[in-house]
This record gives C-alpha cells, structure tokens and sequence, in this order.
C-alpha cells in the first residue's frame, strides 16, 4: 500500500513505503533522527524555532502545525494552546488533515501515537512529510519522485571516476558521490582529484562541511555512522541528497536546454551512420548470396559413400554455421532500414533510398533464390546418399549374417562326431539327448538365416555389387557346410537313443533317492536352525510358548529316523546293482548333491543340539519368572502412589478456592499438607529403588500399572511446586490484605466474586469473566478502560486475571489517592518558593539511597530561572505514579 497517492501521480510504490520493520534496526533510526531532525530544523529556523528531539518536540502539536505552514507556505487552522493531551491531540489531527488534504495517504499513523511519543510512527510520519514537499516534485527526463532523484544523480556523476550511483544506500558509502554533485555544479569548492576512494571519512566530511558552509545545507549526516553501518538508511540519503538537487535546480535547467540540442545532433549522426551500415551490410549480404547459389546448384554425384557425406557435411556446415550469420544479418538489415525510416519519419526528415539493387525487395528476391538453390540440393543429396546406403548395407548386412552364421558353425562337427556318450551314466546321456535336442531345433532355426545368406548374395549381383565375386564364394562355402551338418546330427541322434535304454534302471533309483533325501535335508536343516536360534522374550508365556513348541519337536524324532533309515537303504540297493552288472558310474547322483555321509553328520548334529536347548529354555524360565515379580513389586507401589499424589492435588486446589476460616487458618492447612507430603517422600525413593532394579533387568513394559516411573517423578514434582506455589499465594493475600488494610470480611467478598465468576474452576478467571464480575460490582467500564485495567492485571497479556492480580487491583481501589499529591506536596517545602529542587539539597535532606533514588527518576530542570544542578521534582511523580495521579 502506498503511503502516497495522488490524484494525478502515483510517485512511491511498495517498495518506498515508511518501512517500520526497519525503524527497530538502531543504526538506521539513528541516521533518520538526525537526518530528519536536521532537515525539520533547516526548515523551522525561517521561523525562528527548532526542535532537539524529534519524538518529543512533536507531540504537542505547535512546531509540527508550524514546520507545515514553512515548508507548503500555507496557513493552518488555528491551534490549541492548552497542555491538556486533548489538546496536544487536536492539534496534532490539525497537522495530519492538512497533509492528507495535499493528497497523501497516511497508514497507521495517528495522533495518539504522536502525543504518545512513538518514535516510530513519528520518523514515519515526518518521511511522508519529505516526501510529499521535497522528493515528490522532483522530475528528470519523464521520472519522477525517487526515480527522479536517482537519474538525475547518476546523470550528474556519470563523468566522475570511481562514482557509480545505483540506489540511495551502499553507493554513498564512500562519499565521492557527494563530492561529484557538489564539484559538477561548483567545481571551485573541492578539488575531486585528491579525493580517493579508500578515505571514505574524509570525502563524507569534505562533502558535509562544503555543502553546510557553501551550500546552506545543513548537515544531516554523521561520517562515521555511514561508514560504520554496512547498509546506510536509504530515507536519510534521500532527503540530504534533495536537498543538493533543490540547491542545484537552476543549473539542471540550464544543463536540459543543452543536453536536448546534443540529443538533436545526435539523433542526426545516429541516422547517417544508420544509412552507411545499411549500404555495406546491403552489398556483403548480396555478394555472400552470389557467391553461394552457384556452389548449391552442382549435382555431380559421387562415386563413393565418403565423399558423399563429405558433401551433406559440407552442406551442414553451410547450414549451422555459415547460413545463420548472413540469416542475422539480413534480418537485422530490415530493422536497421526500418527503424532508420521510422527515426527519418519521426523527425519530418525526407525517406531514406538505397542505391539501385539494395532495395529491402531486392534483397529479399535474391534471399528466394539462394533458398530454392538451397532446398534442391538438399534433395538430391539426400536421394544420392540413400542409393549407396541401400548397397552398403546389403554389404554389411551379408557380412554380418554370414560371420554370425560362421561363427555359430565354428566346432560343430567335432562335436557331432564325439564318442562322450560310451562312458556315460544316464543323467549325463539324458542330458546329451536334451541338449542334441535343443541342437536339432538350433539347427531348424538356422535354416532361415542361409536361406537371408543366399538371398542377399542374390540381390548384391542383381545390384552389379562391385564385390560380388566374394560374396557367391563365401555364400557357396556356407551352404557346403550346412549339409554336413544335417548328416551328422543324424548319426548322432540314434547313438544316443541306443545308451538311454541301458542306464534307466539306475536312475530311477537316483530319482527316488534325490526325492526322499531334499526334504529331509531340509527338515534337518531347519531343526539345526530352530536349535541354535537366538530367542528374546519378555514375558513368562513367551518362554512357555517356546518350552511347549521344543517338547512337540522332540516327539518328531522316532519318524525322522525311520525316514533316515528308508533313504539309507535305497543308496545300498543303487551301489549294489552298480556292482552286479558293472555299470560305469562316473560321476554322482544327477538329481542332488546330498550324500549319505551328510545326511548322517546332520542326524548328529540335531541329536547334539536338543540337550542344549533344553538348558536354555530353563535358564531363560527362570529370569522371566524374576522379572514378573519385580513387574508386580513396583506396580503394587505405583498403583497406590499415582492415585495419592493426584488425590493431593485436587485438595490443594480446593483448598486454595475455599473460603473456609482466615487467610492464616488457610496458610496453617496447607502447611500442614506440605508437612504430609514432605514425608511422603520415602515411599518415592522406595519406588525409585524398584524402578532401578527394573531398569538392571531390562524390563521396558509392565502391564499391571499404568504408571511409568517418570510419571510418578513429573507428579511428585508438581505436587511439590503446587504446594509451595498456593502457600506463597495465601501469604502475598496476607502481605496485601495487610499493607491495604482490608477486612477479612472484604477478602471473603472479594473470594466469593472471584470464585463465583471462575466458571472454569482452574483458579483463574479470563478477561471475559473479568469484564463480566467487575459489571456486576458497579463498575462502568469503556473499552479503552478495560484494557488499562487489564494491562495492571494482567502484565504479561496472557488473557488470565490470578487471585491475587484481582485482590491487588481491588485493593488499589480502595487505598488512599492522595499519595502522590501528599508526595508533591513534601518536595514543594523543600523547594521553598523554587520552582526546581538542587540534587544537595535532596541529599541533605533525605537519607543517602533515598536521595539517589529520586534523584535518578527526576528530569533536568529546564525553566528560564534554571540553575546548574537543578532538578524538575515534577517528573519524580509523573516516573513514580504516571500522568493520571497528577
């Protein structure tokens, strides 16, 4: 939202808004104190006035009204002369109005703040000020406002070295640009060349004292908090620096007459130097096409596949690197004519025309040209290299299937001519049959690929392939050899069959083993597994779950041995028949790897393992079995402490609402209640022991409690700072009832208003309940003076008002007002007929840290009979009471 709008120029945009954020950052509010206090004063010394502090020289109203009848040259109404804060606020609105009658929108500034003395609020409002008389009529070359400023600084310094203006901060920094402004308008008052860029100090104090002692403008900033901030205020740059543009705006005139003649002599150099690029770029451009559309049009073909891609790549070439350019070229040829025209046109200057042939036409015809030239000879390159593509790879293609087929043929018949199945078992012939089988089928499919073979060689001497001559000999070899091999895989076939026969006897007995023998290797293996596994439980049922489980496997083991016999015995059978008909058997069992020396190693080892299983389970038996006692030992202790300590803290809360006897009669209770609990405390530590033990055994759940020991712990410990904390409440009542003199039938009344509007019987009432109790106890209440009254019940905002705030804000109710009148009254005879009091005579008078302690809540005394060392006694009571007991 803009702090500015007006009617016919919005000039400051969001990010130029009075940035309040920044105004909490020390640094920058110190710049713009002084900064914007310089400039109110340059501005209020016309009228004989100025202001040392900025928040607080403002908050009656007077020298704002004034300062904006300075600088708008306008009169205001008519202002208040009391000092009532009324009267402070109405002529504060006064000045506010007016500036909103100049057009400009004030956000979240209002009076009350400025009486108040709100520092920020006040910065914010006096930026809006410079804003809208010094900044927002500033015009450079179409901008305005900040834009404005800025151009016309980087304008002003653009010839300087070293000086680079770029916003209203950073740039400053070190100083020169100050210096540049002054010596570009009054190059008489520095000497820029000995200025140097690494000395920001001395060119930020040259530029000030310059610009004060010649300029009359005063001095708004320090050196050395620009120099010593990494990010100078931009609002305090922006209001010194207008002050230089206002001090040098006669000049700008003068220096905008002759900047428009250059810019005219300019523009007509700019054109001429416009037509001589175009003529050149024109002629390049036309004997580029010239020299091109010839080289397109040659369609001698090739001979080979090289040199026709060395042509498309000649032609790509073209393309990507050397066409782009003249493509740019011509393009920026048209813009260059027509903006030319266009600039001609727009300064009654007659039409540019090219010479004869240069034409934009023209050029554009002999671009159509070079594009159809272009265009044919990408196709017929395109056709050439597809006819050698087609012929080289039908070349390729041949030889890759015929090196594929080669080297598939490679030990085929050395293979087919082996005599491997003689000493075979029948596994082994079984699995040759299978794999002759797969070589049959291999075979099968291989027939397709000669037949591609011959084919291709067909099509490359139907072509005249330059090569043809190898291609029909090496096609003839391959065909040679595939009927050798049709001949042999034959042969091979029935040999097989003819071993099969003899061998399957054994091995169906080798099956039956393999079936019988796997899963009772596998039943082993897991047993073995079962046996050594690491078990973790935390229950007894657990442990009796895995005793019940171990005793079922135990019952299993006759049947596993009669299973082991059974497999044993069809072993003996095989190695008998083996030696019956001497059967070479070379090799093992095809269908498994298990052997009967394993099968009876493992039986071993699961005979070994149970014993040991059954001492673990009883171990582990017995340690659950503690840990389920030491469960029920602490929650036997858990379950009747949880229950007390919470039966205690409602008592305590009842205790401190009820309304039962004298505050003391309520104090003596619950001290005897802190008493009881304090010795409470040994079944606490008796618990913790129990806690300990548990934590030893690594027991982490208990299901007969739902009581955790860190429970126990947090209540304990509340139960102990509930206690402590509703004792220290009754005697504050006590301390209060006392100092303020009140009855104990007035803190019954005020208990009974309290607890009665406590709806939600926490011991505290909300700022509703508040509001609605002090209705019904007469009270009038506005907004504005319940929320005073909630801001001394309740400091701290929490939206809650305690027993003791409220019997605290009834009390000050009731006590005596004249305090601070009888105060003043005493400081008066002191004073004698003084309007001031001497800091010698408080401390003559008083005790010594009385006397210091007033002294330091007393302003200097700064009346036209003031004296050194004289102290306003005034402001001890506005420190002490605030403004409402005076």
């Amino acid at each position: 939202m803009d702090l500015y709008d007006g009617d016919d120029t919005v000039y400051m945009q969001q990010e130029d808004d009075w940035d309040r954020d920044l105004l909490l950052d020390p640094a920058w509010e110190k710049q713009q104190r002084k900064t914007f206090t310089a400039w109110c004063n340059s501005h209020l010394r016309k009228a004989g006035t100025q202001i040392e502090n900025i928040e607080e020289d403002f908050r009656d109203g007077l020298k704002l009204m004034l300062l904006l009848e300075v600088i708008s040259g306008e009169r205001l109404a008519k202002p208040e002369r009391g000092k009532m804060r009324v009267h402070k606020i109405s002529n504060v609105n006064k000045a506010l109005d007016f500036i909103a009658g100049k057009g400009v929108k004030l956000v979240s500034i209002g009076a009350e703040e400025i009486v108040d003395g709100n520092a920020k609020m006040t910065l914010g409002m006096i930026w809006t000020i410079i804003l809208r008389f010094a900044i927002q009529d500033i015009s450079v070359e179409e901008t305005s406002a900040k834009e404005g400023l800025l151009l016309w600084c980087q304008r002003k310094t653009a010839p300087y070295k070293n000086v680079n203006i770029q916003n209203f901060h950073i740039s400053w920094k070190d100083g020169l640009g100050f210096c540049a402004l002054i010596h570009r308008h009054r190059p008489e008052l520095i000497d820029y060349g000995k200025l140097r860029k690494d000395d920001p100090m001395t060119n930020l104090n040259t530029a000030f004292d310059v610009a004060e002692k010649y300029l009359d403008i005063p001095k708004m900033l320090d050196a050395e908090d620009i120099v010593g901030t990494a990010r100078p205020d931009e609002k305090a740059i922006m209001t010194y620096v207008s002050s230089f543009y206002h001090a040098f705006s006669g000049a700008q005139k003068a220096e905008t007459a002759a900047n428009r003649i250059c810019k005219v002599l300019a523009v007509n150099q700019e054109n001429e130097q416009l037509m001589e690029d175009y003529e050149k770029l024109a002629s390049d451009l036309l004997e580029w096409i010239r020299r091109t559309i010839p080289w397109l049009e040659n369609r001698v073909p090739e001979n080979t596949m090289q040199a026709m891609q060395q042509k498309l790549e000649d032609f790509r070439d073209y393309r990507r690197l050397h066409k782009p350019p003249k493509v740019q070229e011509k393009c920026q040829l048209e813009i260059n004519f027509n903006t030319l025209q266009t600039k001609l046109r727009l300064s009654n200057r007659p039409a540019f025309m090219p010479s004869e042939g240069k034409m934009v036409s023209d050029i554009s015809n002999a671009w159509g040209g070079l594009e159809g030239a272009e265009k044919g000879y990408e196709e017929w390159l395109l056709n050439e290299i597809r006819r050698l593509e087609r012929l080289d790879h039908l070349a390729e293609k041949f030889r890759q299937k015929a090196a594929i087929h080669e080297a598939w043929t490679e030990g085929k018949e050395e293979m087919l001519q082996k005599r491997d199945y003689e000493t075979a078992t029948l596994s082994e012939i079984k699995a040759l049959l299978k794999k002759h089988e797969a070589f049959e089928s291999d075979l099968a499919a291989h027939q397709d690929r000669v037949e591609q073979i011959a084919a291709i060689a067909q099509e490359l001497n139907e072509l005249d392939y330059y090569d043809s001559p190898s291609v029909n000999a090496r096609c003839q070899r391959i065909c040679d050899q595939w009927d050798a091999l049709g001949a042999l895989t034959q042969k091979r076939s029935e040999a097989l069959q003819r071993t099969e026969k003899l061998l399957e006897t054994i091995d169906q007995l080798y099956l039956e083993f393999a079936k019988r023998a796997a899963p009772f290797n596998n039943w082993m293996e897991g047993a073995m597994e079962d046996l050594q596994d690491t078990f973790i439980v935390h229950t007894i049922e657990e442990i009796q779950g895995l005793s019940t489980a171990h005793e079922q496997f135990k019952a299993t083991l006759p049947e596993a041995d009669k299973e082991r016999q059974a497999i044993l015995g069809i072993h003996n059978e095989i190695a008998k028949i083996v030696q019956t008909y001497h059967v070479n058997m070379a090799g093992t069992n095809p269908y498994t790897a298990i052997n009967p020396q394993e099968i009876n190693a493992k039986w071993d080892k699961v005979r070994q393992l149970v014993p040991q299983r059954d001492q673990a389970l009883i171990e582990e038996h017995a340690r659950q079995q503690n840990n389920e006692r030491l469960r029920r030992q602490f929650a036997n202790q858990a379950n009747v402490i949880g229950p007390w300590i919470q039966t205690k803290m409602q008592e305590i809360g009842r205790i401190s609402i009820e309304m039962h006897g004298t505050l003391e009669d309520q104090l003596t209770h619950l001290r005897q209640y802190e008493k009881s609990i304090v010795n409470y405390k040994s079944k606490i530590e008796q618990l913790e022991g129990d806690h300990q033990l548990i934590q030893e055994a690594l027991i982490f759940d208990n299901k007969h409690t739902n009581y955790t020991m860190e429970h126990i712990r947090v209540g304990w410990e509340q139960l102990l700072t509930t206690i402590a904390r509703t004792i220290n409440e009754i005697e504050n009542q006590v301390l209060t009832r006392d100092a303020k003199g009140i009855s104990q039938e007035q803190m019954n009344e005020f208990r009974a208003s309290f607890n009665h509007f406590d709806r939600k019987r926490t011991g505290m009432m909300d700022a509703e309940d508040f509001k609605t109790c002090l209705i019904s106890m007469g009270y009038s209440l506005a907004e504005a003076e319940f929320s005073r009254i909630m801001s001394i019940v309740d400091p701290n905002r929490l939206g809650i008002v305690t027993f003791q705030a409220f019997i605290d804000f009834m009390s000050r109710e009731t006590a005596d007002t004249d305090t601070a009148d009888q105060v003043m009254a005493s400081f008066k005879v002191l004073a004698g007929d003084k309007n001031y009091i001497l800091a010698d005579e408080l401390r003559r008078e008083l005790p010594p840290d009385q006397a210091e302690y007033c002294i330091a809540r007393m302003a200097p005394y700064t009346g036209p009979d003031a004296v050194p060392g004289a102290l306003d006694y005034m402001s001890f009571s506005t420190a002490l009471y605030g403004e409402s007991d005076l």
